[in-house]
């Protein structure tokens, strides 16, 4: 049986459910692959933080990156690091090396990915990343092998675990967000600064990188426009209940005549939608195809062995492809010029929470603003607890964003409104 040996660069949180997989499967991995895997050489920037961590006898741990980037026995390197700038430089020196990569770096990939992909197909070697986006949901591999022959038309998906789980509690328990996202972080589904997660950054990166490869083109974070949750008040959920909405941060990314669009935002989502039932920590991804139709992908979007469990498939793949002499055989997916049209275009209904006075006519004033803006009502619900103010929360019709935003102008020019409050897209069936 052939054996092939592996570097790993890093061993944090993913790092180690990627060892303890190869670890503990090793014989179901060795039957299937019919190879054996060797964890040769674990870098780690303070080994000593990992004494009590068992490894195998012939696992060295060394402190220089190097030590495996150099090694010629060495023919795949797992970058599981994070950062940008270094991790980079391990990747580029690896792949110039001829040596296979291996990462689940999704900043690193939604900033660079296509770069490094043409510099591995230079190489005649393969990078995999599959742990980048979605955790252990396999995505990656699906939609440039096994959906491989559709047109992709769109993406939607709850891509950032964190949100999902705050905007969860908020939805189920009525907490507020400052609450929610506290006990997200004393619990570890947060980070102790949040913003790549709350913000969306996060998704953003992810939707970059299955944009790239379901339509083909060459696409960075920086194409993605970008709106996160802070600003999601408990009032808005329970308007949105009753409208017959839930309500997720999602990335959606679109195909049409005018272009793609690429977006993260909150949105409700009818109740009827099978990504609007996603609760807690998970993540999905609903994907359109023209083959296919429709397809959910559902599972967990983090963690040590979920995502470890990519990192171990690609190593796998990998390991086949060198036993066959056939790596570097992934031609890279992005080969077509797409304009990206811009966010003003994009079509979709809107909720609109307004704090308006509390008297006769208000509510034909503010229909009568819609209707300048050609934007139709579909549904109005209206709150008068206090004498002086009442809450109108509107659902439009499909219009495009500039619409709404014209429209916003004019409700903060109208004397009868006194605050907008929220402004939140919908999501259609």
């Amino acid at each position: 049986m052939n054996s092939i040996k592996i570097g790993i660069l890093g061993f944090g949180t993913v790092s180690q459910g990627t060892c303890e997989l190869l670890i503990d499967n090793a014989e179901l991995i060795s039957k299937r692959i019919n190879t054996n895997i060797t964890i040769a050489k674990i870098f780690m920037r303070n080994p000593k933080k990992y004494e009590h961590i068992r490894l195998p006898d012939d696992t060295k741990v060394v402190s220089d990156a190097q030590d495996i980037l150099q090694d010629p026995e060495i023919s795949i390197v797992v970058e599981l690091m994070g950062g940008t700038d270094f991790a980079r430089e391990c990747i580029e020196k690896a792949l110039e090396n001829g040596k296979n990569v291996v990462t689940a770096n999704k900043d690193l990939m939604a900033e660079a990915g296509p770069y490094l992909l043409d510099l591995a197909e230079r190489n005649h070697v393969d990078l995999r990343f599959e742990a980048s986006v979605l955790g252990g949901i396999p995505i990656i591999r699906t939609l440039y092998e096994s959906l491989g022959g559709n047109k992709i038309t769109e993406l939607v998906g709850i891509m950032n675990g964190t949100t999902n789980f705050i905007l969860t509690k908020m939805t189920e328990e009525g907490t507020s967000y400052t609450e929610t996202l506290k006990e997200a972080q004393s619990l570890g589904y947060a980070e102790a600064d949040p913003t790549a997660d709350v913000e969306g950054y996060d998704a953003a990166r992810k939707l970059a990188i299955l944009s790239s490869i379901s339509f083909n083109r060459r696409i960075f974070f920086e194409d993605v426009e970008v709106e996160g949750i802070s600003h999601i008040d408990t009032a808005d959920i329970e308007f949105g209940k009753e409208f017959g909405y839930n309500i997720k941060l999602l990335g959606i990314a679109k195909e049409t005549k005018k272009g793609l669009s690429l977006n993260v935002y909150p949105a409700f989502i009818p109740l009827t939608h099978p990504l609007a039932s996603v609760r807690g920590s998970y993540n999905a991804i609903y994907v359109k195809g023209n083959g296919i139709d429709d397809a959910m992908f559902y599972g967990r979007g983090a963690g040590s062995l979920p995502t470890g469990s990519s990192v171990v498939s690609d190593i796998m793949e990998i390991a086949k492809n060198i036993n066959f002499n056939s790596t570097g055989r992934l031609a890279p997916f992005y080969f077509e010029k797409k304009s990206i049209y811009a966010p003003g275009k994009i079509s979709s209904s809107y909720y609109i929470r307004l704090v308006v006075e509390n008297k006769t006519g208000v509510l034909a004033k503010v229909t009568t603003k819609l209707a300048e803006q050609r934007i139709s009502v579909l549904s109005v619900l209206q709150r008068n607890d206090d004498p002086e103010k009442a809450v109108i929360a509107i659902v439009t019709s499909s219009c495009p964003r500039s619409y709404i935003l014209n429209v916003l102008d004019a409700f903060n020019n109208l004397r009868v409104v006194k605050k907008v409050s929220s402004v939140i897209r919908i999501m259609g069936e």
